[in-house]
């Protein structure tokens, strides 16, 4: 079951990932939340959350990442250090003396409607509000991670010790991880309509992050909330700028009171892929791109403003689908593609394939193009953990600065004569 839902899922991913946009960032909040993001208010403190010293009736100078407040104290800013956006759109925080209100604004594609929570300082009184929006204590102590992008934030914020559960042990690459899961210090809870709700509530997480795409049959989300569990949507693959799905870190340490580590670790990966990103764009021979493959008869192209699409301007390409105005795929057929792209110079991501004769045997039309005729087909599937988990869209997703050298080494080798492809590699003969 965890096989075919990681291969539905893909798919889903495949046509999202490659470009989805923030296509409803600026509607407003409706006055009636979605049922399914209701909750209750109220939650009771957890036990293992140690409480604050005396001395923390000052205001604190940073924030409170294992503590609650004792006595509270209206007057005082328990959050200190705040995240504020600079390339995401999907989401926004607002931040009060003792709670945050953080709002998922485009939690799918083309979606209806938006999930807003309330974030609350352990030790202090839930806020006033119009809506009984969902209400989560924090610093956050049990979490649950459904998607294996959640994992780098947990890593890079040293909050993997306060990982409870997952969906499926398959597909992780993270070697930590992967050392929690040989003994026996997590659980699978499995994914979309079939996530297992009893094995969830035995956890007794204080947050489950998990995805939504809409479709009942692969959203774990409506059941979990149904069953009172604390639970919140995480969207980054809806962004369409590579730097606004790693800003996303941001969202993950809201919940545990770790903006100011977060700030850094956000800005180290901005500066490096801006530092190579200005290299590869004075380059006066940009070659011609073209990306993925057909799936079931159909092949999706990233639009031209999708995070694909930045990527590939960003290190120095010249996408052919750029004057596309779409952040979504397009869907087209294998004529359509090869009337553009025949001479193109370089074939990225064509789709599970490891050689070139893999390729071929696929279709075998593909070998009339250029790009394959030179052997300049390179695939993002070099990190496979032995079911075929694909590190690209674990790590990745948080590190594009990687990707981008890869893709730079590719297309430019010369501006970065040190870098060993990271999740590319050439397809053989």
């Amino acid at each position: 079951m965890y096989r075919l839902a990681h291969y539905m899922l893909s798919f889903f991913f495949v046509i999202f990932f490659i470009g989805c946009g923030n296509q409803t960032a600026t509607r407003p909040v409706p006055t009636a939340v979605p049922t399914t993001a209701l909750g209750a208010i109220g939650t009771p403190i957890p036990t293992a959350v140690p409480t604050a010293t005396p001395d923390m009736l000052t205001p604190p100078l940073t924030n409170l990442t294992d503590e609650c407040v004792t006595e509270f104290d209206p007057e005082v800013d328990y959050f200190p250090e705040k995240v504020t956006l600079e390339e995401a759109t999907g989401w926004k925080i607002e931040y009060f003396n003792h709670y945050k209100i953080i709002t998922v604004l485009n939690p799918w594609r083309d979606a209806d409607v938006q999930f807003r929570y309330v974030l609350l300082q352990c030790g202090t009184p839930p806020p006033d509000l119009k809506d009984n929006t969902l209400l989560i204590e924090i610093p956050v102590q049990r979490v649950v991670a459904m998607s294996t992008t959640q994992l780098p934030h947990l890593d890079e914020l040293g909050l993997l010790d306060r990982l409870v559960g997952v969906d499926s042990f398959l597909y992780i690459n993270n070697e930590t991880v992967r050392q929690k899961i040989a003994a026996g210090e997590l659980v699978e809870i499995g994914s979309g309509g079939q996530v297992n709700v009893e094995q969830a509530l035995d956890l007794n997480p204080d947050l489950i992050m998990t995805y939504g795409v809409g479709n009942p049959e692969f959203d774990a989300h409506p059941k979990l909330l149904e069953a009172g569990l604390k639970v919140v949507l995480n969207s980054e693959y809806m962004e369409s700028t590579p730097l606004g799905r790693a800003e996303w870190i941001k969202f993950t340490a809201a919940f545990f009171n770790q903006e100011m580590a977060a700030n850094k670790a956000y800005a180290a990966i901005a500066n490096r892929y801006r530092e190579i990103a200005a290299k590869a764009r004075e380059v006066a021979n940009k070659p011609t791109v073209f990306a993925n493959a057909p799936f079931r008869g159909t092949w999706y192209m990233p639009g031209g403003k999708s995070y694909v699409a930045q990527l590939l301007a960003d290190a120095g390409a010249t996408y052919l689908w750029a004057d596309d105005t779409s952040s979504g795929s397009q869907p087209l057929s294998f004529e359509e593609v090869f009337e553009r792209a025949q001479n193109a110079d370089f074939w990225l991501n064509p789709g599970s394939a490891k050689s070139l004769s893999e390729l071929q045997q696929i279709d075998e039309r593909f070998s009339q193009f250029t790009a394959f005729q030179k052997g300049n087909v390179f695939n993002n599937n070099k990190r496979l953990n032995e079911n075929g988990g694909n590190d690209y869209w674990e790590t990745g997703v948080t590190n594009p600065h990687l990707i981008l050298a890869d893709l730079i080494k590719i297309l430019h080798p010369e501006l970065l004569p040190d870098h060993e492809l990271f999740f590319y590699q050439q397809l053989a003969p």
